[in-house]
């Protein structure tokens, strides 16, 4: 691995701290077991674009609105992390990775070490290129959410109250 991913990585996992974002590296073979072993149950989740990389067998891959409404954690793959702000991107698509990602307690997310990029700089490149051939669109999420609209700092108020990012290594 190059020096300038790990510092890549390192600096990311450091500012999504910052936000009260737990990530931990796994191997692709190692996956699964660590979904499950953070998953609070019902788990809805996307199935991952990686062939080495699944999902254990108590994530519902095929959620329906009722599912989705109903779960405690949704599993969703990440397209890339921007190592400046501690920040995910998380792309719109017909699985429907975004409401998963959205309508829980827990998000996780998994992401590959290669998809961390420094900053936002290197993100809008790879969303340049990437999104205008796909024609997608993506959210870059950091961290829970929160509003303190109401006064007080709230998380989980739109979106989950924790998220805890897996990077395959």
């Amino acid at each position: 691995m190059s020096h300038q991913i790990e510092d890549t990585y390192d600096q990311f996992a450091t500012e999504a701290a910052r936000y009260g974002v737990e990530v931990t590296t796994v191997s692709s073979g190692e996956v699964s077991d660590a979904i499950a072993e953070r998953i609070e149950p019902p788990a809805v989740g996307i199935e991952l674009p990686w062939e080495e990389a699944t999902l254990p067998e108590s994530v519902e891959t095929a959620p329906t609105p009722a599912d989705i409404e109903a779960a405690a954690t949704g599993v969703t793959a990440a397209s890339l992390a921007i190592a400046d702000y501690g920040s995910i991107a998380l792309r719109s698509d017909l699985e429907g990775s975004e409401p998963v990602s959205l309508f829980n307690d827990l998000h996780i997310a998994v992401l590959h070490r290669e998809d961390i990029v420094p900053d936002m700089e290197a993100a809008f490149e790879w969303f340049g290129d990437e999104l205008r051939t796909s024609r997608d669109s993506a959210i870059i999420a950091t961290g829970p959410s929160a509003t303190a609209d109401m006064g007080a700092l709230v998380q989980g108020a739109h979106g989950p109250k924790r998220v805890e990012v897996l990077v395959l290594s």
